[in-house]
Order: structure tokens, then sequence, then C-alpha cells
């Protein structure tokens, strides 16, 4: 009788240290598309065959509404426990204390040290803690179409924004070409800081006082460039309305000459085009000698209600080793986030020198935007764009723009810089 109760204890003792080992864990993905959505499938399952008794239930949000329905699903009470997070929603979520401070987790990660410092500055730029490990850069470079160069007589790739101006005065001069593809619309907001900051020699958004710099001089004459190219017929006219697909669609069609972009956009481009048909070169410098390309990133991120935090922090470790980092980025179109990626076959061609000569040399400072700044989302993708498309129509002055964009972020810097005391 004895043994049948003692039977009967460890059995109970069993199921139910089976039920407790059984996890499922939520996971949601913001930038989506199926066959991005089947690589992370994959990379999920081998994490589960790792992990037994672990299950990660994916939901892949349309980037179109992502930001909406994702703030839903947390005010609801239903925050995932990872969450794929771009770099401007972490100032939203990081300023709220949503997100787990992931340093006590990365210090003892055996993959800690190949983090690139880029990698791990990204990952703590709300408030100076790890609330995500990024998986990639997004990383602006010039793609120029050979082929449209010769035809203009263009000998030189250009290097300098004088360069830049006069290879698509050149191409435009061509029967039904352009010189540049310019994005008017949805996610434009990085050309119009970054030529700001060329122009005007800084990377700096602020002053020492936490006044925003975009009304200056410099800064409105990068402003100011933009517009020109528009007026003088140097882009097309509908690229007011252009978001990613046009731009990229509208240079592989060979419309227009020029176009700065992520490496997500070579993906369609090699699609389209052959390596004898365009290149890719850094980001023209300005007055200063020295040029600011857009930098912008995304990565893993878990939400401070997760229930299962150690088992998630697994799953963000698995999903950014290097092995699956190489892999998701060779896919989705980043820059690599580790160590030595440069020495992969695939990133070590002559198309990513581009994107790497601007990582490495000191005439090239990555553009941060001030994702500290929890009004930053709303500014990039309503007041840029609307203001932006005001600019190129005519509607009103660069004087008036420069003046009201600057108001705002001043106010948000204030704010920010209230709260840290």
């Amino acid at each position: 009788m004895k043994k049948i109760i003692n039977a009967m204890v460890l059995g109970v003792t069993v199921l139910s240290g089976s039920a407790y080992a059984d996890t499922t864990l939520n996971l949601v993905e913001v930038i989506t598309s199926p066959k991005r959505t089947e690589l992370l499938k994959q990379q999920v399952a081998a994490f589960e065959a790792a992990n037994p008794g672990t299950t990660v239930e994916i939901t892949s949000l349309p980037w179109g509404q992502a930001f909406e329905k994702l703030a839903t699903m947390v005010s609801s009470g239903q925050a995932p426990d990872v969450v794929e997070m771009p770099d401007k929603w972490m100032g939203v979520y990081g300023n709220a204390n949503q997100l787990e401070n992931l340093e006590s987790y990365y210090k003892d990660w055996d993959h800690a040290a190949t983090l690139s410092d880029k990698a791990q500055n990204m990952g703590r730029l709300v408030g100076g803690d790890l609330y995500q490990i990024p998986y990639g850069f997004y990383l602006r470079a010039m793609f120029y179409n050979k082929t449209l160069f010769k035809q203009a007589g263009i000998e030189q790739t250009p290097h300098t924004i004088e360069e830049f101006k006069e290879a698509a005065r050149k191409v435009s001069e061509l029967d039904g070409k352009y010189g540049y593809c310019l994005r008017g619309s949805k996610g434009g907001h990085g050309g119009w800081l970054m030529f700001s900051s060329i122009m005007n020699g800084s990377a700096d958004f602020f002053d020492s006082n936490g006044k925003s710099t975009i009304d200056s001089e410099g800064s409105k004459q990068g402003l100011s460039l933009l517009v020109d190219i528009y007026k003088n017929g140097w882009a097309p006219k509908d690229s007011v309305n252009w978001g990613f697909n046009e731009i990229v669609a509208g240079f592989y069609s060979n419309t227009c000459a020029m176009l700065d972009q992520d490496p997500d956009a070579l993906i369609a481009i090699a699609d389209k085009m052959s390596s004898e048909e365009f290149g890719v070169i850094p980001m023209p410098v300005g007055p200063s000698g020295k040029s600011y390309p857009v930098i912008g990133f995304a990565g893993w991120s878990m939400f401070s209600s997760s229930e299962n935090k150690d088992q998630s922090w697994k799953l963000i470790s698995h999903l950014t080793k290097p092995e699956s980092n190489v892999d998701w980025a060779q896919f989705v179109g980043v820059i690599p986030v580790h160590k030595g990626a440069e020495q992969d076959q695939h990133f070590s061609s002559e198309q990513f020198a581009g994107w790497f000569e601007e990582l490495n040399k000191p005439e090239y400072e990555p553009l941060v935007f001030p994702h500290h700044l929890k009004q930053f989302g709303y500014f990039a993708d309503v007041k840029l764009i609307e203001g932006g498309q005001e600019l190129l129509l005519g509607t009103r002055s660069v004087d008036e723009v420069a003046a009201e964009w600057s108001e705002y972020l001043t106010e948000a810097q204030t704010e920010w810089l209230e709260n840290k005391k």
C-alpha cells in the first residue's frame, strides 16, 4: 500500500512538473511580409526544438496598422512577451517603463562580446538602459544607375553635395529621365532630416540648451536642397506622394538615376538589375566635408509584464545570436549587428562596400534620430511628411516649416530634460 501511495505521489509530482515546464510565449512581429514571417517561423521552430516544453505563438501585424494594433494590445493588458521593436517606438514604450531592462541578461550572454558597439549603443538609446537587442541596421547609402550616368556623360560618382546636384541635373536632361528618386510620402522623414544635417555639418538635433537645430541656417539649406531638386524637375512630379515601393520601382525601372536607401532596397533592385547596371556609394558629403547618413534599426524587446522572462530572454538571444542574425540580415536586408559580419561572403560583395565604408570611415557619421523622445514617432510619421509635402508643393516656405518643426522638437526635448531631473 505504501508503495502504491509513493507511486501516486511521484506521478502527481511528475505531472505537475511537466505542466510547470510547459510554457507559451507570445511574439509579435510588426514589419511583416509572408516570406519574412516564414523565416521567422523557421528560426522559432529551431528554438522550440532546443527548448522542449516551450511553444511560441507568433502574431504578425501588418505594418500599416502595426503601431495602433500593438498599442491596443498593450493598453488592454495583452502585451506580448517578445516584440519586434522599431527604433521609433522605443521612446514610447521605454519611457513608459513598459519594456524589460535586459542588462542583467545581457552581461551573461555567450555572444555579448561579439555584439558591435554600435548595436549596444542603439539598444541603450532610451535612458541608457538596454531595452532591446537590435537585429540589424537600416543605413542609408546612394544607389546609382551606371547606364544613365554613362548616357548623361557623368564619369565620376558624386562624392560631394555639389557633385550630387550636378549629376541629378545632367541625368534630368535625358528624355523622360530624372536624377533623383525623391520620397515625399510615408517614410520620407529620413530624407529631410539627413540632408538638413549634411548641410548643417552636424548630427546634433539640439544645442546645449535643448533647442532644436532644424531651423538653423545650415539645416534650412538642406531642406531647400530637396525643394529645389523637386521644383527643378530633377525628381518626378508625382514623387511628392512616393513611399518605399515607388522610389525603389522608380530606380530599377530606369526612371531616376539616384536613390538613397537602406540595404532592404537591394533585394528588389538586385532582382531587377544586374551588378553591371547599378552600384552603391556612400552618401555625399556636405560643406563641412562630412556626411550624416541616416541609421535606423530594429530588434527584439521584452515587455516587462511578461510572466516568462527567462524563456523570453532565451528566445531573444536565439533570434539574435550570430548564426541566426546573419541569415536574418541577408533575408530582410539589414547590416548585421555582430562584429566581423563584413567577412561573410554575402556582405563582402561590391554592392555592400558603400554601407561598410560609411560605418568605417571618419568622414561619415551615421545620423541617429532622437528616439528618446516619445513624441518623435508622431513627428516623423505625420508632421515631417505633412510639412515636407507643403514645401515641395510650394504652399509654405522653408522658414515657416522649419520654425514649426523646431518648436515641436524643442518642446519635446524640454519635457524630456525636465523629467530627467
